[in-house]
């Protein structure tokens, strides 16, 4: 391969980052998050907080920092395995340290988790010879593979709690959230692939006004863009066998991620079964919305609020499990996704 075909992933990341952030923003982000998270330890009890993490095993710590990594190695798993659908041949190495940058970078960005596919998307086709239509449709497709488990294993952990005992008004709020998802997605999502002309009309009829006023852009390039997207869609949707073996990773990610709560339990001796566990994450990732970084403090509070009515625990050994929790699943993160950021940056 020559310099001009070399892949620039390290080039799009970086920019995109440039264009997506700011230093004042980010700070100011991460300050607020700060300020909530110590009300929250206040608000518990600073001494008992500390007491509860002093008494921690942190073997299980670094054992559910390991699930993790698992778990999106999983997720980049089930994203080559899509790719594949498309001839687009990338070795697992390098697609990995290319998901965990991205990862890193909606990690890092308010609301990023909410609207990430085209940034992932763009980076991947900077970093490998796929089209963007075709990173886009494999991100979107991967998303949607990864929302099955979401809301099975939310929903397993819902019934047994149902079974168990009536569920506190807080956790019904994010329970009829996690309902309302589960339908409305997926619906979503078929209107969406059902009534595509009406979309692509749509969104046509929206850039004329952008597109008569620069010549960045043009109604037949966005045209072009949108048919090679669907057209990506149709590709992949006609290997079931493929999809179905994604599907196993998008399943494995997801036990792996939630895993590291029910680890933060055993590191301080809390009883936060399984099943818990498998409402109470996903159940948590809907607080991710919260304008901070990484959802920081949405997180954690809806974390608390569900661990401390649903299960015989104190507000403070709750907050301690939560921090633990965060820490393996988002500061460790952020390390790794960091460096491997570093590394798409460097390689290019």
């Amino acid at each position: 391969m020559t310099d001009e075909s070399a892949p620039d992933g390290g080039e799009a990341l970086s920019e995109g980052l440039s264009e997506r952030l700011s230093t004042g923003k980010l700070l100011l982000g991460f300050v607020v998050a700060g300020v909530l998270l110590y009300l929250l330890v206040v608000v518990a009890g600073w001494r008992r907080v500390i007491s509860a993490l002093q008494g921690a095993d942190y073997t299980w710590v670094w054992v559910a920092c390991a699930s993790t990594v698992v778990g999106l190695a999983a997720w980049g798993k089930a994203w080559q395995i899509v790719l594949a659908v498309l001839d687009i041949k990338v070795e697992f190495k390098r697609l990995v340290v290319t998901y965990f940058a991205a990862t890193f970078a909606n990690y890092v960005t308010p609301l990023g988790q909410a609207g990430g596919e085209p940034f992932i998307a763009y980076i991947l086709s900077r970093d490998t010879e796929a089209s963007y239509e075709d990173s886009l449709a494999s991100v979107v497709t991967a998303d949607l593979l990864n929302l099955l488990p979401f809301f099975n294993f939310a929903a397993l952990g819902l019934s047994y709690l149902l079974l168990q005992a009536s569920l506190p008004d807080n956790a019904k709020t994010l329970a009829q959230g996690l309902v309302v998802l589960a339908f409305g997605v997926p619906a979503l999502a078929y209107a969406g692939w059902r009534f595509r002309e009406r979309v692509q009309d749509l969104v046509l009829r929206l850039a004329r006004p952008f597109a008569s006023r620069t010549n960045r852009i043009t109604v037949d390039g966005i045209r072009t863009r949108i048919e090679r997207f669907y057209a990506s869609l149709e590709r992949i949707a006609d290997e079931p066998r493929e999809l179905l073996f994604a599907l196993v990773f998008s399943y494995t990610g997801w036990v792996f991620f939630a895993l590291p709560l029910y680890f933060a339990g055993r590191s301080l001796g809390l009883p936060l079964g399984l099943l818990l566990v498998l409402f109470i994450v996903p159940a948590s990732t809907l607080a991710g919305l919260t304008p901070t970084p990484g959802g920081l403090a949405g997180v954690e509070a809806a974390l608390v609020v569900l661990i401390v009515g649903l299960a015989p625990i104190t507000t403070g050994s709750a907050v301690a499990a939560t921090l633990i929790y965060r820490f393996a699943s988002y500061w460790f993160v952020l390390v790794i996704g960091g460096l491997a950021a570093l590394f798409v940056i460097m390689r290019s």
